[in-house]
C-alpha cells in the first residue's frame, strides 16, 4: 500500500477444514481445523491473512476465538488510530502501530500478512521478492504425528517417502521417541533426513533418556523442554549431540538472540505465526544467518493462504533444512486455494502479486461458517 492509502475495512472469516487423517502430537490430536482468515480491503487492493491459532490454547496461549476478538476490539482500532494520525498504513507500520497490544502475536501476524499481501499486490510484487527470496522452489519436508503403533508409522513414513518428501520429522512423547526413531532408521536406512519433535514434552531430568536418540544421526531434536526453559534447553544442548532447535520458546528476533547467546539450540524453527509475522520472521532469519544458525520454516498445517507465505519465507537464504511447507494433500482433500503439489520433492514459490495465490470462491463459501465485516467507519 502507497503512503495515503486508505483502509476501508476488514472481513472476519471462519472457515471448517476437516484433516485427511487425525493428527496426534504430545498435545493431542487434531481432526480439523477452525482457522481465522482476514480479508483487508483497502482503497487499492485486498489482501488475505491467515491466523494460525489453534481452537484451544495448547500449542500456545492463544486460540481462535480469542484472536477474533483482539482483532475486533484493539488490533483494528489501533490501525484506525495509525491511519488518522497521518502517518500512513503500511506492512512495515502495522507492528509498530499494534506494538502497544502485548501478546497476541497470531492475530497480529494474520493482520499483518493481510495488509502486507494488499500492499504488495496494488505494486504488482511478490512476497517472495519483498521478503528476499533467492530461489524458486524450495525443499519439502512432512511432519509425521504419533501413531497407535510402530507398524502403522512406518506404514505412514514410507508413504510419505514415496510421494517424494526429502525430510521426515516425528512427533515423539514420553513412552513414543527412541523405538519409534529406532524403528524408522532401521527400516529406511541412514540416509533419510530424520528428526524429531517433542512439543515441550520432557524435563531436563529426561536428558540421559534423549541422549539415546544421539546414535540415530538426527538433524535435530525440536523444542523437547518447556518454552520458558531456555536455560534448561542450554544445559540440554551440553548433554547431547543431536543438535537442539528451538521452536515455541523462540517468540521473536530479541528471544531468539537471547537463545543463541545462552547456547540453547543450534537450530532455530521460525513460524511466522508464532513470531508475529513475516516481517519479524525475516529479521529472526537475518540474525540467525549472523551468529551462523541454521533456520527452517516451520508449519501449522496452513491453507494455500499461508502456505504460499511459507514458501515466499522458505526461499531465504538461511533456510538451509527442508521446511514443513508440505503440500496441500498432506492435510486436506480440498485447499481454499489451487493445490500445492509436490514436485520432485519440492514446491514452487508463487511468483505472482502479494501472495500469489487467492482463496476459490466456490470452495471458500462451501467451508466458511460464519463472516463479519469490520467497516472502519463502525470502529
Amino acid at each position: 500500500m502507497k503512503q495515503g492509502t486508505k483502509l476501508q475495512g476488514i472481513e472476519l472469516r471462519r472457515i471448517t477444514m476437516p484433516l485427511v487423517a487425525p493428527f496426534r502430537t504430545s498435545f493431542g490430536t487434531q481432526r480439523e481445523r477452525d482457522i481465522l482468515l482476514l480479508r483487508v480491503v483497502t482503497d487499492d487492493a485486498e489482501g488475505w491473512g491467515e491466523c494460525v491459532a489453534m481452537t484451544e490454547p495448547l500449542y500456545s496461549a492463544e486460540y481462535v476465538d480469542a484472536a477474533a476478538d483482539v482483532v475486533r476490539r484493539f488490533l483494528l482500532p489501533a490501525l484506525v488510530r495509525r491511519q488518522e494520525s497521518g502517518g500512513g498504513l503500511t506492512a512495515n507500520a502495522v507492528g509498530h502501530a499494534l506494538a502497544p497490544v502485548k501478546g497476541h502475536r497470531m492475530a497480529k501476524a494474520a493482520l499483518e500478512m493481510a495488509v502486507l499481501d494488499a500492499e504488495l499486490r496494488a505494486l504488482g510484487r511478490s512476497f517472495a521478492t519483498e521478503l528476499g527470496a533467492v530461489v524458486d522452489r524450495v525443499p519439502s519436508g512432512v511432519s509425521v504425528g504419533i501413531h497407535d503403533s510402530v507398524p502403522e508409522l512406518l506404514d505412514a513414513v514410507g508413504g510419505y517417502l514415496d510421494e517424494g518428501y526429502v525430510r521426515i520429522k516425528l512427533k515423539i512423547e514420553p513412552g513414543w521417541d527412541v523405538e519409534p526413531v529406532r524403528a524408522v532408521r532401521e527400516r529406511f536406512g541412514d540416509d533419510v533426513l530424520l528428526q524429531v519433535d517433542a512439543n515441550t514434552a520432557y524435563t531436563l531430568a529426561d536428558a540421559r533418556h534423549l541422549a539415546q536418540l544421539d546414535p540415530f544421526d538426527l538433524l535435530l531434536i525440536e523444542q523437547p523442554l518447556e518454552e520458558e526453559d531456555v536455560l534448561g534447553h542450554a544445559q540440554l544442548a551440553r548433554a547431547l549431540r543431536t543438535p537442539v532447535c528451538l521452536d515455541e520458546s523462540i517468540v521473536s528476533a530479541q528471544t531468539a538472540a537471547a537463545a543463541i547467546t545462552l547456547g540453547a539450540c543450534s537450530v532455530i524453527n521460525i513460524k511466522p505465526g508464532r513470531v508475529g509475522g513475516y516481517l519479524e520472521a525475516r529479521r529472526i532469519h537475518d540474525l540467525a544467518v549472523a551468529h551462523g544458525v541454521a533456520v527452517w520454516c516451520g508449519g501449522m498445517l496452513e491453507t494455500g493462504l499461508g502456505r504460499a507465505a511459507n514458501a515466499a519465507l522458505a526461499a531465504l537464504p538461511g533456510f538451509t533444512l527442508p521446511g514443513d511447507v508440505s503440500g496441500s494433500g498432506r492435510f486436506y482433500r480440498t485447499d481454499v486455494t489451487e493445490p500445492f503439489v509436490l514436485d520432485d520433492g519440492h514446491l514452487a514459490v508463487p511468483t505472482g502479486p502479494g501472495l500469489g495465490v487467492a482463496p476459490l470462491p466456490e470452495v471458500l463459501d462451501e467451508l466458511t461458517t460464519r463472516t463479519e465485516w469490520l467497516p472502519l467507519a463502525d470502529v
